[in-house]
C-alpha cells in the first residue's frame, strides 16, 4: 500500500509469537507473507482514519500476534509513519505508571533486585513464584515486608500455572501473609478447579494465560464463569488492540480491574503498546517495564525510570537495524 503523495512513508508493525504461549507460532512465518501480501493491495483510501482501519481488519481470520502487527502498521502509516499509532496522553508526553519486574532466580538474586527496583522509584515490583522452593519464595517476600510496608510497596505475584490443584489454597494462604496485592495465574490454563480458587482465594487472582485464544463470543462466558478479580493484558497474545477493546469493556461491564502487560516486544510494539493503554484512566500500574532486557533494542526515546514509562520526545528513533528487512509500504 503506496500513498502516491506520500510514496516514502512507512508504518512499522511488530510481529512477536512466543514459543510455548502463542497457538500460531509455528505459522507465523507463512501468515506474515500473506498479510503483507493483503497490505500491499489495500487502497489508502480506505484507511483515513483509526476507525476505519480497525474495521478493515474487523472479522479477519489473522492471528493474534499478527493481527496486532498490521493494527501497528496501519496506524503508524496513518499517522505519518512517525511511530505515533494511537493520539493518547502517553503520546503527548504524560508518562505511563509501571511496576519493576524481578527476574526468577535464587533467593540473593532476586532480593538484589528489588532493592534495585525499589531504589530506583518503583513503588510496585512483581515477582514470579512457582519455580523456586515455596519456602524460599516465601522468606524473600518475608524480608521485602520485613523493609517495606504494603501501603509503600506494592507486590504482585505471577506463577504462570504452577501451582497444582490441590496445594494451590494452602499457597495462596500463606502468601497472603505478605499482603500481596494479586497474583496471576496460579493454576494451568483450563484447569477445572480454577473458578473455585478464585472464589474462594485470599489474594485477588488475575488471569493472563487464560485468555489466550479465546473467540470473541466465549469471553463473556468465561469471566462469568471464573469471575477472576483482574485480567492481565497483552496485545500480542489476546487478539491485538481490538481484542484487548473487547476483554476492557467487559471488566468495566462486570468490575473487574485489568492492566495491560508487553510481552517481550522491542521499543517499537512497547511504544505502541504504552499508547493504547494510556487511552484509558490508568489506576495501576502497567507491565511495561521490559525494554531494558534487550542488550540490541531499537534505540528510542522510550525511558523506564522512577515507576514510570516515558518518552523523550520524536527524534531518537533509529530504524536503521531493521531498515533492510523486507516490508510492506504499510
Amino acid at each position: 500500500m503506496i500513498d502516491q503523495k506520500q510514496p516514502n512513508r512507512v508504518g512499522y508493525g511488530e510481529c512477536g509469537p512466543l514459543p510455548g504461549l502463542s497457538p500460531e507460532f509455528e505459522q507465523v512465518p507463512a501468515e506474515m507473507e500473506k498479510a503483507a501480501q493483503w497490505v500491499e493491495q489495500q487502497d489508502p483510501a480506505d484507511v483515513l482514519t483509526a476507525e476505519a482501519v480497525m474495521r478493515l481488519l474487523a472479522g479477519s481470520t489473522w492471528s493474534s500476534s499478527v493481527r496486532l502487527a498490521l493494527e501497528m502498521a496501519l496506524l503508524d502509516w496513518l499517522n505519518g509513519g512517525q511511530r505515533l499509532v494511537f493520539h493518547s496522553p502517553f503520546a503527548t508526553g504524560d508518562p505511563v505508571p509501571i511496576n519493576g519486574l524481578i527476574w526468577m532466580g535464587g533467593v540473593d538474586f532476586m532480593l538484589q533486585q528489588v532493592e534495585i527496583k525499589i531504589r530506583d522509584g518503583f513503588t510496585c515490583v512483581k515477582l514470579k513464584v512457582g519455580g523456586n522452593d515455596f519456602e524460599k519464595e516465601c522468606d524473600v517476600l518475608q524480608y521485602i515486608r520485613r523493609k517495606y510496608y504494603k501501603q509503600d510497596i506494592i507486590i504482585r505475584l505471577d506463577a504462570n500455572g504452577a501451582f497444582k490443584p490441590e496445594d494451590a489454597p494452602y499457597k495462596l494462604k500463606e502468601l497472603s501473609r505478605y499482603g500481596i496485592h494479586s497474583i496471576e495465574q496460579p493454576l494451568k490454563k483450563g484447569s477445572p478447579a480454577l473458578a473455585e480458587l478464585c472464589a474462594q482465594s485470599p489474594i485477588p487472582i488475575a488471569l493472563d494465560e487464560e485468555l489466550i485464544g479465546v473467540s470473541r463470543e466465549q469471553k463473556a462466558s468465561l469471566l462469568d464463569q471464573l469471575k477472576p478479580a483482574y485480567l492481565v493484558l497483552k496485545p500480542s497474545l489476546h487478539g491485538g488492540f481490538a481484542g484487548c477493546r473487547e476483554w476492557i469493556a467487559l471488566a468495566g461491564q462486570l468490575g473487574m480491574g485489568w492492566w495491560i502487560t508487553s510481552a517481550l516486544e522491542s521499543n517499537v510494539g512497547l511504544n505502541a503498546i504504552a499508547q493504547f493503554a494510556s487511552q484509558y484512566p490508568l489506576t495501576l500500574p502497567q507491565g511495561l517495564g521490559t525494554g531494558a532486557i534487550y542488550e540490541n533494542n531499537i534505540p528510542s526515546p522510550l525511558l523506564a525510570e522512577k515507576g514510570y514509562l516515558t518518552k523523550r520526545g520524536w527524534d531518537e528513533w533509529d530504524l536503521s537495524v531493521i531498515a533492510n528487512v523486507p516490508a510492506a509500504d504499510s
